[in-house]
Order: C-alpha cells, then sequence, then structure tokens
C-alpha cells in the first residue's frame, strides 16, 4: 500500500466526476502538491458519477446553468467522451406546449441552437415512438451523452503526468483537523496529512465529511429511479446511441437508447431522501453504494408512461428488465449546486451537488476562484455562502429537497413560491401584514408581502389605468393590486417594511480606510451621509451593491440585499484587516426597515414628529436620527421608487409600534400599505434602478450598467485597475429600459414578459455585442405610471438608442418594443426631481 504524503498544499475528498475536474483545473492553472483520496476504488468509486445517465440538456431558465452547461460540453467534446445524439423534450398537453415555447424564447436568448418539431418532427427523429400521443417536442441538437468515468481517468491522468497530482482510492476520510476555525489536515484509513485547504467533492457524503470539521454543506441524498430493457429487436446492430435522448416531460420521465438497450429514468415517483448513513459501504453493497436496491411498487405506475410512448419496445414481453436501481443524487434547497469556501471553517471548500452536464465548468470555475479570485463566470448562484443558518439546516434542505424533486421536470413559473418550511422569519409587523391580507413570497426565508387584498378598492379607483393580465400565465403569482398599490404610492403616500435586509456595522479606527478599500464609492464624506456603492471582484465584476451610512466619524453601517447578504458578508469578512482596527457586527435581526415614499410622505412624518425633516434639514442622501413619538430611528433619504421619502431604520422590537404610528397617521393622506411587486418591480424599473442578480452581475461592469461615476476616487479599491480599464475601454453593451408598444398576441390576447427573454431585431435575430453576448430582458414590469409593459436589457453599444425599434420574442411570438431609455436614465421623472423635492 503506498503511503500517503504527510502533507500536501490542497487535499480533494472525491474521485467522482466533481473531484476528478477540479484535481485537473487545478493542474491546469499551475497548482501542485494536490492530493485525492476516496473510500472507494478506481475508476467507479461508488458515488453518483459511476450510474448517471450522463446526458447533456443545455436550456435552463437560468442563464448561468445555460453556460455552464455548454462549456462542460465543449470541455466533454475537446477530450473525445462526448456523444453528440440531440435530445427532445416531448409534449402530451397544451400546457406543456406553452411552457416548450418558452424553453425556445430561453435558448434564443442563450445562444443555444434548438427547434419546435411537430409529432411527425418527432417520429422523424426517433421512429419507434408513438407519435399519436404527443402534440410535438422541443429540439436540442446540441444534447449529447458524456461517459463521466472515462473523464474522470483523462482529468486524473492528465494532472499526474504534469506532476500535480497523486489519488489514493480505497482511503476513507475519518476526521478533519480544525485550528482556530481554519483546516489544517485530515485523517484517514491511510494515515494523516497535513494541508491548509481540504476541498470536498464526496458527492452524498460531502455533508458528513464537513461535519467532522464542525461546518455544514447543505445537501441530502434522494433516490432517481432508473431501469434498462433488452434486448430490444428493433436496436439490433446499432451504435451507442443512434436516436435522441427524449425527455417525456409530462410523464416526467427519460428513454435513451443505449445501444441494444432503452433506458428509462424516473422523476415521477414520491420523493424517497436517504439519510447518509443508510448508505452501505462499498463492501456492503450490491452494485455500488449509490445503486440501492429498485423499489419495484415506485416505479409500476409510472412504467406505463413508457409503455404507451413505446408500445412495441417496452410491451414486447420478449424485451425484459436487465437492470434496475435506485440511484442517489444530491439535492439542495434550491436546486443548484454548492461549490466555494464554507463560511463556518476557512480552507474547507465545497464542490458537491452538481451534475455530470455542468460539473466541467463548475469545476473550472471554482479553480479560477480559489487561484486568484476571479471566475470567469458567475458564481453567486452555485455559492454555498448564499444560504443562511435556517437554510442549511437538515429541516430546511431536506423539506425543499423533496419539493424540488418533482420539479425536474416541472413546469416551474419564474414567480413561484415554495411550500415547504415557510414563516420562518418574520418582520417587525408581520401581524399587520396579516391581519391586511397580504400575499406573501419569500426571501431568504423572510417573508415579505407581494401585495395586499387590503387594497382591493383601489381597483375601483384606477380601473381606467390598470393594465390587466388576461393570460393566466402572465397572471400567476401576480395581482392587479399591485399595480394599484403602485399608483396610490406614486399619487400620495405608500408604507412597506423590508425586514430582508442584511445590515453590519462597521466600526473602529480602521473602518474608513477599510470600506474605502472594499467599495467603488467614494466613502470619505460628512457624518450623517449615504453613499450608494459597489463592491468589484479583481476583474472589475459587480460583487455586490449596497448602500454605506456613515453614522460617525468611526461607526457606519451597511445595508445589502437580504437575498445576496450572506454571501457578501462572507466576502466582505474575508477582507477585514488582522490587525484588529475594524469590528464587523451582523446586526441584521436587530433592525428592520419601514419605508414611507411618495409626495406626500414628508407631510406624514412631520405630523409624528418634533424634528425638522425640511428637504434644508433631511436632504436627499442624508443618513440622520430622528424621533418618530416615541421611537429613536434612522431617517435615511434614499428611495427605490423614486420618490420623495425615507428609509426608516428602526430597533426590530419597535418596528410594529412605529408600522402603527405611520398608518394612524397617513389616514388622511391615504396612505396604503405597499407589497414587492410594485417595490422591487414596476416602481424601479420606472426609474431604471438596478437590481443585483438581475441587471447586475460579475460578468458585468459599471460601464456597461451605466453607473460610472464622474471620477475615480484616488483611494485605491479592490478592482480599481480593471475598472479604470473599463472606462477607458467604453462599454461593448449598456443596460436600457425598453417599452413594449404592442403586447397582442396572434391570437388576440395581451401577454405580459416576465423575464429572460430575448430581444431581437424585428426580423427575429437575436442582438450579440461584439463580446458575443446576447441581450435577454434581465428585468421585465408594467410601468403603470407611464402606460406600458417595461424590460430592461443589455443592448449592443449601436442599438443602445433612444427611440430605436426591436423586438422582444416571448412564448414563440416577437412583439415590437422600442428603446425608451439609455444608461442610467429613466422613463418616469427623468431628472429625479420628486426623489429630491
Amino acid at each position: 500500500m503506498r503511503e500517503l504524503p504527510s502533507q500536501a498544499r490542497v487535499v480533494i475528498v472525491g474521485a467522482g466526476i466533481a473531484g476528478n475536474g477540479l484535481a485537473w483545473h487545478l493542474a491546469r492553472l499551475g497548482w501542485r502538491d494536490i492530493v485525492q483520496v476516496d473510500k472507494g476504488p478506481l475508476p467507479n468509486p461508488g458515488g453518483s458519477t459511476g450510474h448517471a445517465s450522463s446526458f447533456t440538456f443545455p436550456v435552463e431558465y437560468s442563464r448561468q446553468m445555460t453556460e455552464w452547461c455548454l462549456d462542460g460540453i465543449n470541455q466533454f467534446t475537446d477530450m473525445g467522451v462526448f456523444t453528440k445524439c440531440g435530445g427532445i423534450e416531448i409534449a402530451r398537453t397544451e400546457e406543456r406546449m406553452h411552457e416548450l415555447r418558452r424553453r425556445l424564447s430561453a435558448a434564443h436568448a442563450y445562444g443555444v441552437d434548438a427547434e419546435m418539431l411537430t409529432p411527425a418532427g418527432v417520429k422523424n427523429l426517433m421512429p419507434f415512438l408513438d407519435d399519436t400521443k404527443i402534440l410535438g417536442g422541443f429540439h436540442t441538437p446540441a444534447v449529447g451523452v458524456v461517459d463521466p468515468l472515462h473523464a474522470g481517468t483523462i482529468w486524473r491522468d492528465r494532472a499526474v503526468e504534469m506532476g500535480a497530482l497523486e489519488t489514493f482510492a480505497n482511503t476513507e476520510v475519518l476526521g478533519v483537523d480544525v485550528v482556530n476555525g481554519r483546516v489544517k489536515g485530515l485523517t484517514t484509513t491511510r494515515g494523516h496529512i497535513a494541508a491548509d485547504i481540504i476541498v470536498v467533492a464526496g458527492g452524498c457524503w460531502s455533508a458528513k465529511v464537513a461535519a467532522m470539521a464542525g461546518a455544514r454543506i447543505p445537501l441530502t441524498p434522494a433516490v432517481h429511479q432508473m431501469i434498462d430493457v433488452g434486448p430490444v429487436p428493433e436496436f439490433e446492430g446499432l451504435s451507442a446511441l443512434a436516436f435522441p435522448v427524449i425527455r417525456d416531460m409530462d410523464a416526467r420521465m427519460y428513454e435513451r437508447q443505449a445501444g441494444g438497450d432503452l433506458e428509462i429514468g424516473s422523476y415521477a415517483h414520491r420523493s424517497i431522501l436517504v439519510p447518509v448513513e443508510d448508505i452501505p459501504s462499498n463492501e456492503e453493497a450490491l452494485l455500488t453504494p449509490t445503486e440501492m436496491p429498485f423499489t419495484q411498487e415506485d416505479f409500476d405506475e409510472h412504467l406505463e408512461k413508457a409503455l404507451e410512448l413505446y408500445p412495441a419496445i417496452v410491451g414486447n414481453e420478449k424485451v425484459g428488465i436487465k437492470h434496475a436501481i435506485n440511484g442517489l443524487i444530491s439535492l439542495t434547497a434550491d436546486g443548484m449546486p454548492l461549490i466555494g469556501e464554507t463560511p463556518e471553517v476557512k480552507g474547507l471548500i465545497a464542490c458537491s451537488a452538481m451534475w455530470i452536464k455542468e460539473a466541467p465548468s463548475l469545476t473550472r470555475m471554482l479553480a479560477e476562484w480559489m487561484t486568484d479570485g476571479k471566475p470567469e463566470m458567475d458564481p453567486a448562484s452555485s455559492n454555498i455562502a448564499r444560504f443562511y443558518d435556517t437554510q442549511k439546516t437538515p429541516f430546511h434542505y431536506e423539506s425543499r429537497g423533496a419539493e424540488w424533486f418533482p420539479k425536474f421536470y416541472g413546469i416551474v413559473h419564474p414567480g413561484e413560491q415554495w411550500d415547504t418550511d415557510r414563516d420562518v422569519r418574520h418582520g417587525a409587523a408581520h401581524a399587520r401584514h396579516e391581519a391586511l391580507g397580504a400575499e406573501f413570497v419569500e426571501i431568504a426565508s423572510w417573508e415579505r408581502p407581494a401585495w395586499y387584498r387590503s387594497n382591493e378598492h383601489l381597483l375601483a379607483k384606477y380601473a381606467d389605468r390598470l393594465m390587466d393580465r388576461p393570460h393566466e400565465w402572465d397572471a400567476r403569482w401576480w395581482s392587479p393590486i399591485a399595480n394599484a398599490e403602485h399608483l396610490a404610492l406614486r399619487e400620495s403616500v405608500g408604507l412597506i417594511e423590508n425586514p430582508a435586509f442584511a445590515e453590519w456595522d462597521v466600526s473602529g479606527p480602521g473602518a474608513l480606510a477599510w470600506l474605502q478599500h472594499m467599495a467603488v464609492g467614494q466613502l470619505a464624506v460628512p457624518v450623517g451621509r449615504i453613499v450608494y456603492t459597489q463592491l468589484l471582484n479583481e476583474a472589475g465584476g459587480i460583487r455586490a451593491d449596497i448602500v454605506v451610512m456613515r453614522l460617525a466619524h468611526d461607526y457606519f453601517r451597511v445595508v445589502d440585499a437580504g437575498f445576496a447578504g450572506h454571501a457578501d458578508m462572507k466576502w466582505m469578512t474575508d477582507h477585514l484587516p488582522v490587525d484588529g482596527s475594524v469590528n464587523f457586527a451582523d446586526v441584521t435581526t436587530s433592525w428592520s426597515m419601514i419605508a414611507i415614499w411618495g409626495p406626500n410622505a414628508r407631510k406624514v412624518v412631520a405630523s409624528v414628529t418634533t424634528d425638522d425633516v425640511s428637504n434644508e434639514a433631511l436632504p436627499y442622501g442624508s443618513c440622520v436620527p430622528i424621533d418618530i413619538k416615541s421611537v429613536r430611528i434612522i431617517a435615511t433619504r434614499i428611495s427605490y421608487a423614486g420618490e420623495l421619502g425615507w428609509e426608516l431604520h428602526v430597533p426590530m422590537e419597535q418596528g410594529a409600534h412605529l408600522w402603527d404610528i405611520l398608518m394612524e397617521a397617513g389616514k388622511s393622506f391615504d396612505i396604503v400599505p405597499v407589497g414587492l411587486i410594485a417595490y422591487g418591480g414596476s416602481l424601479r424599473v420606472e426609474k431604471s434602478y438596478r437590481l443585483m442578480g438581475s441587471e447586475l452581475e460579475l460578468d458585468r461592469n459599471l460601464v456597461e450598467a451605466g453607473m460610472t461615476r464622474p471620477k475615480v476616487k484616488e483611494a485605491d479599491f479592490i478592482g480599481k485597475a480593471a475598472y479604470t480599464a473599463q472606462r477607458a475601454e467604453g462599454p461593448a453593451s449598456l443596460l436600457c429600459t425598453l417599452s413594449v408598444d404592442d403586447n397582442t398576441s396572434a391570437s388576440g390576447v395581451k401577454r405580459y414578459m416576465l423575464g429572460r427573454e430575448p430581444i431581437c431585431k424585428l426580423d427575429g435575430t437575436v442582438l450579440v455585442d461584439r463580446k458575443g453576448r446576447r441581450s435577454f430582458v434581465t428585468t421585465a414590469a408594467t410601468g403603470v405610471s407611464v402606460g406600458k409593459h417595461l424590460l430592461m436589457a443589455y443592448l449592443p453599444i449601436e442599438e443602445a438608442v433612444a427611440g430605436n425599434k426591436l423586438a422582444v420574442e416571448y412564448i414563440g411570438e416577437l412583439y415590437p418594443v422600442t428603446v425608451a431609455a439609455v444608461g442610467a436614465a429613466a422613463v418616469f421623472d427623468p431628472d429625479g426631481g420628486r426623489m429630491r423635492g
């Protein structure tokens, strides 16, 4: 038995698709002294990689996931382990046909070649399918099948040949050493090895390994059933992949020809979660540990669907079941992968919960992130630090994982909400929102009102201005009440509670210098001022979007979006100075934010305070403590709605009292509670305000976002050199706001885009900038004040011209649009006078 080295630069735990891909990409980027261990044998150590069906459908509604998959296909192709055969997602219902046309728009938005097929067109590519059972199909020629075990062997061999890697099979991790919050090594059945970086790429066992270090990798093993039937007479003498992979979407099944056999997989059965303790060892397993005994009763009902589709094959008594397993996969709370350093332990890095199709790209991205902190693609949606503690509990991710499983082939609406593990985090005035009939949405476990049924009376008041949505899909998870709330706030005054902000107090003698180093904006401002700014990475990509209040000489408060706050807090604390000159405190749960905005906001506040709230005393951009009756709050003069008013930061225990005071005082001014659809959607889009994760992403820059400042501050900051170069180079594309000229579909029904649709020339040609990036809708919302449905999108610089006539593709149809505003310009109140009045 070979001896384990006494130390390494990095130890990778796991020799499946994730561990092998990372080993190669680290080696390629110059890393040496890489040690890889796995408790199983090679080339198939017994994890999910060994039994995966391994086909690659690239079209997803997540742009990042689509790009990762396309990059993965390219890598697999270059390695010679990818067989292209095409794939077809078929529809049995009209609802699914609508969904597949939506999928075609996503393909166009993200640059994937695809087409819609008639039933006869499907049968032409897969002649053994009964086309009378289907209405059509969505064909993606790029689909193929990977040999992941061969890929892993190639990756390992390459890294070994470079002198970068040693791999130890049949070596189980028994413990992880952690000293002062940082990993120092691990103990295995082959001995101990010292290392300051340990990557957990252990698939279904990842959470168990992380727990040895006191960290949490929130995933749960779950069953995905698969069978192989054969030999199929119709496939005799065929190559391994002679026909496209078929996804029977309404049945939540797939079928793919594999030589003389037909593989049938199911996502239609009940969600079956398997505790990691119940996964057998390699020695105990009948096949491999993640190929568990087949539970026939879970599959029988759904096999009937395969029989309907392939009666001559599945109904042939001579075609038997050759192989059947309950194969284990890893599920997360939101269906996305887990990569990056764990928030709990320095040097402990997750590389887990990824599918075969995106593994090459995710491991490349992680290797780049580990090397210089500048991944080429944006890891935000896969960053393990995105989850708050409440979301890393087994109860949460098991509940959500079980709920997510049937959604794999489901029709998931962009606004769809989770049913499980709700009512976990409440704002101070939550009971008030319930009493007002709020429809809640969840953000980072916080319950947020989307609209209020108490405002239903406004529908009559604004009946001639509302833009109702007659198509059920467009109106799902939406209400015209939200549009009425929008108009009421613009006309008089609205009240909003947003407890989901992440808030951090930064203090100490080094506070200003550190924040200056972190942020683009000039933070050397007088006490009582606020600065809206961004954080960049070294490549000049937009890392975070924050507001900083200077509350005292050496005391600042940082406010961030709740959905991004946990990952951004890790980014910031990772960069804290080691000399102790900066104190960083998470005060998120100590404070709530209640916003009061609208032309009458000052009148309402003035009626309940003795403090001077005039424009002279509290100008736009100020942050000043004031008293509202017995409540001491920080009044920040800023508005995401572009209206006069304040965000009032109030101690959490007094938030409900403040809400009551303002609602009572506002009765004379027709105050209304306002939900997230208006506040975070239509009101902000009319003002062309950006949102992190939509308009602002790591692979975009501030020049393209139209957010450059008059000059670059003298103080150095992360990404300054790249930002300066971006300013000099100029944008390849520019963020614009477009108005839909005519929403009428070919059927005569008005349709309303929801986001992520491609922006095209009038002939349907999708716009592409000089960097090869396609134009698509980043946010869509109804601009009720201007009477137009509005879209935000990055356009190639030559197309970013006010008045330019273009089109948007939505559910298979083109709709005319006009470039209404370019860059930071807004379609409503373009000079910003309402907010500064």
